[in-house]
């Protein structure tokens, strides 16, 4: 992994609480992508009925790869934020170890849209949710 990705890494898994809370683990990172994980815990399960992990666990793992997909092509100053998300969830997801793969599709110097897909780490054939995401940037003069 390149040194000025190391930031990245850092920033995604230890300084955003919410990140740490679900335990967000940085895969791989290049530019202009990003793999993500996080490991299953039985708290992520939405209906014990089915079961299924919440579609917000799903969601936030979406959102956080794709905006550091995003992140790669920028400095660690300047700033991303999300302006939209559209999530598709297309089956159930396991009691499995969540994985997301995420890919800027559109860059410019104020906007980034960024597909993601969202697998089990058991079934990476079978996607469970699709993401798509609009990320607003605001670069810092230095």
């Amino acid at each position: 992994m390149k040194k000025s990705f190391k930031e990245i890494v850092v920033f995604m898994e230890e300084e955003v609480p919410f990140n740490k809370y679900l335990g967000v683990k940085v895969d791989e990172l290049r530019e202009g992508f990003a793999r993500f994980f996080i490991p299953f815990r039985k708290e992520f399960i939405g209906d014990k009925r089915r079961p299924a992990v919440h579609g917000g666990v799903l969601c936030a793992l979406i959102d956080t790869c794709g905006g550091a997909a995003v992140r790669t092509h920028f400095t660690k100053e300047d700033r991303i934020s999300t302006v939209d998300i559209r999530v598709d969830y297309l089956r159930p997801g396991p009691d499995d170890d969540i994985i997301a793969e995420s890919e800027v599709k559109r860059l410019s110097n104020r906007v980034s849209v960024v597909h993601t897909k969202v697998y089990s780490a058991s079934d990476k054939e079978t996607v469970i949710a699709e993401g798509r995401a609009v990320y607003n940037i605001r670069r810092v003069q230095s």
